[in-house]
């Protein structure tokens, strides 16, 4: 009981501002488990949508006083007012804005934000044998539909994110079915986070930075 009390008490925790249900269920059904393991308890909360530098920001803020560190899991394509600006740039301004509301007693290295390229769904495309697990008489058609998107692209997270081919657009295209907050989750926990490691060079880097902040702040 005390060593569990004692695991418990040197766990990191990171607090996720995320854009919804949907990233609330895959934080919670796979990051969670698979950041356990070193010693970082993540917990998402969601903004509800409609994702602004300032709303992003202001959440992050409020969250940073009850964990270790903030981080952000929101997509790049419906990230509202982004205009010309990068997924680096839009995680420049959301560290800069929360900095803002913390004022001078910010630590920089607690804040972690991400933005992902160019929506959730293009985590889905790690591997597409996995929507047979999970939508009802998926056919082999369908899955080779898929394949065939992803075979065009370097990585899954190179999927454009037009109004008409963004990830999610490619998958209703094939599964008209395709519910974001039923389905989504399940699939990626269906496909196991490494194997979306592997395949998502961006959101790989951005569990490292997660993971290298547990080992660096171990034990507080």
């Amino acid at each position: 009981m005390e060593e569990e009390y004692n695991r418990r008490k040197s766990m990191i925790r990171i607090g996720i501002a995320v854009e919804g249900s949907t990233e609330v269920e895959f934080v919670n059904r796979s990051l969670l488990p698979d950041l356990l393991s070193s010693g970082i308890s993540v917990t998402p909360v969601s903004i509800d949508g409609n994702v602004t530098i300032q709303r992003l920001a202001r959440e992050m803020a409020n969250l940073y006083w009850s964990f270790d560190a903030v981080s952000s899991l929101v997509d790049f394509y419906g990230f509202q007012g982004k205009n010309a600006d990068t997924v680096n740039d839009l995680e420049c301004h959301i560290r800069n804005n929360v900095e803002k509301y913390i004022g001078d007693s910010v630590t920089e290295t607690k804040l972690i934000p991400y933005v992902q390229i160019h929506e959730f769904e293009a985590l889905l495309f790690s591997d597409v044998e996995s929507f047979r697990h999970i939508m009802v008489e998926a056919t082999s058609g369908q899955i080779n539909e898929l394949r065939q998107i992803c075979d065009k692209f370097n990585t899954p997270e190179d999927i454009d994110d037009s109004v008409w081919t963004a990830p999610s657009k490619r998958i209703v295209s094939v599964f008209p079915e395709y519910r974001k907050a039923l389905h989504g989750p399940l699939i990626a926990e269906t496909i196991g986070v490494q194997t979306i490691r592997d395949r998502c060079p961006r959101f790989n880097g951005w569990l490292k930075r997660l993971s290298e902040f547990g080992a660096t702040n171990c034990g507080h």
